[in-house]
């Protein structure tokens, strides 16, 4: 994630689809509803809405990088889960932290929780995103994967979060993350857990981010991968699609629909402008194309998939301050398509 020109991605390697099928939704997350908090976990929980059938969810930036600034009160109400951008790296390794930057605006901490439990109060959930394009958190082993757990339960307690966004975009190691992640959701069982990897890392279901999705596919939220920033990639078909076409976001989300997650754990990510990303901003219309051929078989490219997905948990993009720059174009229009689908 990031409102820089991004990094190229060289070359393209064929994508090895494993054969696994849609999950059923007996084993992943019901669409709507989290995990019942186990009873063990006597962890402060944060006010909570089940997470709409239909989402969608958007980047808040703690920084300012020339997009609009925002307080949380400022971001459109179209947006069900709002992810706080970036959690920080510590001198622990796999630790995360969290400073307000004055830049934002906020008078003080207590200003930014009162936001927080106000966005809660209408419905939304806000979440800590980790990582980033210059994120630099590494979990890789037992300690980090319990550093990491550690410090997010410690700010889902301190600040009111209602979960955790993983954003890292140099690297995942899949079994002590899903480690980590587990541990969190062990102690918060009402936990908001949602991925943004990019494209190329969720080619096969053998890269380490998809395996991490699917390790803990009984309590993720939704995968909201970042179809921009890309380049060519292979869609489920085997054939190459460009980003910034119908054909892009719908050929390579069915790679993630018929590699195991449900369909209330993916979404559509993409720029809300020109200006958030290097490449691959599509207008409104072209990605509520790809969520109307996911969800109903209608206004597909020249790739429709065999079956339909009207499960599908939504749209992503980044951020809430380049929307707001954009005139709310991504919140207004694809936010109600994204509240209108089946």
């Amino acid at each position: 994630m990031t409102g820089l020109p991004a990094r190229l991605l060289a070359g393209l390697t064929a994508a090895v689809l494993a054969s696994a099928g849609i999950v059923g939704t007996g084993t992943a997350q019901a669409a709507g509803t989290r995990s019942p908090a186990p009873a063990a976990s006597s962890a402060p929980a944060a006010p909570t809405a089940a997470v709409p059938r239909h989402a969608v969810t958007g980047y808040w930036q703690n920084f300012d990088n020339g997009a609009t600034v925002q307080k949380l009160k400022d971001v459109d109400d179209a947006y069900d889960i709002i992810a706080v951008s970036f959690a920080d790296a510590t001198g622990q390794p796999g630790a995360v932290t969290f400073r307000l930057d004055p830049a934002v605006g906020y008078g003080s901490t207590d200003e930014f929780k009162a936001d927080i439990k106000a966005k809660q109060a209408a419905g939304k959930s806000v979440i800590l995103s980790v990582g980033g394009e210059r994120g630099a958190v590494s979990v890789s082993d037992a300690a980090s994967a319990k550093n990491f757990a550690d410090s997010v339960s410690g700010l889902m307690d301190e600040y009111g979060f209602n979960g955790v966004d993983i954003d890292l975009e140099n690297g995942l190691n899949s079994t002590y993350m899903t480690q980590a992640l587990k541990s969190v959701h062990d102690r918060h069982g009402d936990v908001v857990v949602t991925m943004a990897p990019q494209t190329i890392d969720m080619q096969s279901p053998q890269n380490e981010y998809f395996k991490t999705a699917l390790g803990i596919k009984d309590f993720l939220t939704a995968v909201n991968m970042q179809y921009y920033n890309s380049g060519s990639m292979n869609g489920c078909d085997g054939k190459v699609y460009s980003q910034g076409t119908v054909d892009f976001l719908t050929a390579l989300a069915c790679i993630q629909l018929e590699g195991g997650l449900d369909p209330s754990q993916v979404g559509i990510g993409v720029p809300a402008s020109a200006r958030a990303a290097g490449g691959g901003h599509v207008a409104p219309s072209v990605v509520n194309a790809a969520l109307d051929c996911l969800t109903r078989g209608s206004n597909c490219g020249s790739f429709k998939p065999s079956r339909t997905y009207p499960g599908l948990r939504g749209a992503m993009t980044w951020s809430t301050n380049w929307d707001a720059a954009n005139g709310n174009a991504f919140a207004s229009q694809v936010g109600a398509h994204v509240h209108g689908l089946p």
